[in-house]
């Protein structure tokens, strides 16, 4: 027989019923509902004490020889090649896989057209929609007729028996945060409930070989609602990132177990679902005519095995506030305040009395340190009021004493922006494989044009070099 105990998920302090207050650790708002079987074990001691008699139980053990490893191919074919490439290459059989990313933002538009794709022998478990709306959905996306099940259910027995009995090769829950199980007192969505259900999905998936997808909802800070065990127990975990008001989305990985977590998929919200973008840099950059203008500056990042150009815009104004405003919209604004402490004390400009707004053109979240280069010379043009030269792009970590470091992946940054027609390249020194001079002659790579075009590289060791070579006449 089960019953229900209250643990504090700070210090593991049990109580019979809830208490808003741990009396142990003194920490409010801990205490989680968990299931115990009267009859089990707690403790070494009871466990030894267990154990003595002829029928303990004995666990067996496989020689890892013997173990049947997973051949090339056995993953499972989405069928999306940018989810395949986050995910490593498909679908591990027996993984579980979380999709958390905010409302609308097209985790369940995605996953009908997975299904889609994979047709017969998948399920989708929807605790928010009725299957005559999920119907409805996939009719949309032009899946309808894929041949996929549907069962709108929320009990997570009946979720188990119901795929223990139908046996498909992947099942699709949306969302984590609507099931509950029988057993516990508490609402759908709790942090009791979420942990139980998905334990239970877990061992089920692992048992039977079956990928479980789980799609989960996000709090307000952009975490994965629920508590934070949810993210330790699958073995993939997905982020859906984008503006609700730009067509593009970003799926990247925050955890996978059986690939790289620095791939990322580029995708555009449609009429029609989400379309994959084979060229994301092109997709970011703006076309303008007449020159670019001054405070933009493109910048070759790097997110996983794949270039991306991204525009770093900068709007530098004389500031009426005692302490100046730095204001930054898809990049840390810690990274913007160091880089202008970096640029007043190394480069000699002065920032101290002006507002300072950073913003990555088309909604992108910039992480990696390599946009330091791009942010510090859209700065300095914003403050200057001089563009740069047309077809200027850069990259390169800026460190505190003004120095521009190296960072990995030069020559697939500079193959990019060599492809995609740029004149002029900022990069730290070391970073090109260019000839004397610093020069590519680029009419051997273009027979097709018939023409020839030679790009300059400006390999620089300290910021304010960079700022000289790219604020040049």
């Amino acid at each position: 027989m089960a019953k229900t105990l209250y643990v504090c998920s700070n210090c593991g302090h049990t109580e019979p019923k809830w208490l808003g207050r741990c009396p142990d650790c003194q920490e409010w708002s801990t205490f989680v509902e968990e299931i115990q079987e009267q009859n089990k074990a707690v403790g070494f001691a009871a466990r030894v004490a267990n154990a003595k008699g002829p029928e303990r139980a004995i666990g067996t053990t496989l020689n890892l020889k013997e173990v049947p490893a997973e051949r090339e191919g056995g993953r499972i074919d989405t069928g999306v090649d940018e989810l395949n490439r986050v995910l490593g290459g498909g679908i591990v059989p027996g993984s579980m896989v979380l999709v958390g990313g905010e409302p609308g933002v097209g985790k369940s538009t995605l996953l009908l057209q997975v299904m889609g794709q994979l047709g017969e022998g998948c399920l989708m478990v929807s605790g928010e929609e009725s299957p005559r709306q999920v119907a409805l959905s996939a009719r949309r996306l032009g899946v309808g007729d894929a041949g996929f099940r549907v069962l709108s259910e929320t009990d997570v027995n009946v979720i188990e028996a119901t795929i223990l009995a139908e046996k498909p090769r992947v099942v699709v829950v949306d969302s984590i945060q609507t099931l509950y199980s029988s057993e516990l007192s508490g609402a759908p969505g709790g942090v009791g409930q979420v942990r139980e259900t998905a334990a239970r999905l877990m061992r089920l998936a692992k048992a039977e070989s079956i990928s479980v997808v789980l799609v989960g909802h996000v709090t307000k800070e952009g975490s994965i609602a629920g508590p934070r065990v949810l993210e330790h127990i699958v073995d993939t975990v997905l982020q859906f990132e984008g503006d609700r008001y730009q067509s593009f989305r970003i799926l990247r990985a925050l955890k996978n177990r059986f690939g790289s977590t620095n791939e990322v998929g580029v995708f555009e919200m449609t009429g029609t679902g989400m379309m994959e973008v084979d060229d994301p840099s092109a997709f970011f950059l703006s076309r303008r005519e007449g020159g670019t203008p001054p405070g933009v500056v493109t910048v070759c990042l790097l997110e996983g095995t794949r270039p991306l150009l991204v525009e770093i815009e900068s709007l530098v104004a004389p500031s009426p506030l005692a302490i100046p405003r730095r204001v930054a919209n898809g990049i840390e604004v810690g990274r913007v305040n160091m880089l202008c402490a970096v640029l007043g004390r190394r480069a000699g400009l002065v920032l101290g009395d002006k507002d300072v707004y950073v913003n990555v053109a088309g909604g992108v979240r910039v992480e990696e340190p390599a946009a330091d280069l791009g942010v510090a010379l859209a700065i300095a043009s914003a403050l200057s009021d001089c563009p740069t030269e047309a077809g200027t792009a850069c990259f390169g970590e800026v460190g505190l004493t003004g120095d521009v470091r190296f960072v990995a992946g030069a020559s697939r940054r500079i193959s990019e922006l060599l492809k995609l027609g740029f004149k002029r390249i900022i990069t730290p020194e070391g970073a090109s494989e260019s000839p004397p001079g610093g020069r590519y002659d680029l009419a051997e790579n273009e027979p097709n044009r018939g023409m020839k075009r030679e790009v300059a590289v400006d390999e620089v060791k300290t910021l304010g070099e960079a700022v000289a070579a790219a604020l040049s006449p």
